[in-house]
């Protein structure tokens, strides 16, 4: 996971298409082949609407998740797991903390385990669970700018993060 004293890394980068979104969902799917076994976590941030879910999306399927990705805005968690990833299988689970009153929802939930565990964890609207969060390899802040296009700024908190860095 992220350590404390690791120098932030910081790159803004313009997603002025959705087809700008998919091209850095598919190059981050690139970097993360192989992470089988290790712990990964990236936290989405912006506001409702600024492309968070329809970047996870991209991701996922660039990473190999076939059929229908839901939203886990009611679900709270969706987990998938790809059998045959390289490097072994590869654990994933999409949060959305969007509908958290408290942080405390966090602990109760039963969310320490999963983040304990190997495998990537996408997490939009990490605030929402507060501290009980542990901090994230890679923050990417999405802010919808003119029209559809995006400004991003994405924080490297630790050296795993910073490897995904385009």
């Amino acid at each position: 996971m992220a350590s404390n004293d690791h120098p932030l890394i910081v790159k803004s980068i313009p997603w002025v298409t959705e087809d700008d979104t998919q091209a850095f969902a598919a190059a981050l799917a690139a970097k993360l082949q192989g992470t089988a076994g290790s712990h990964m976590l990236i936290a989405l941030h912006g506001d409702l609407g600024s492309g968070k879910t329809t970047f996870v999306r991209h991701l996922l399927k660039a990473l190999g998740v076939a059929g229908r990705i839901k939203s886990p805005t009611y679900a709270v968690v969706e987990p998938y797991t790809l059998d045959d990833a390289p490097g072994g299988a590869l654990d994933i689970w999409h949060f959305d903390f969007y509908r958290f009153n408290d942080p405390d929802e966090w602990e109760e939930a039963g969310f320490r385990d999963i983040f304990a565990s190997p495998g990537l964890k996408l997490v939009e609207w990490p605030e929402k669970a507060g501290e009980h969060l542990p901090s994230a390899d890679l923050d990417i802040a999405l802010e919808l700018q003119d029209g559809d296009v995006r400004a991003v700024t994405l924080t490297a908190r630790s050296d795993a993060g910073a490897a995904l860095l385009p």
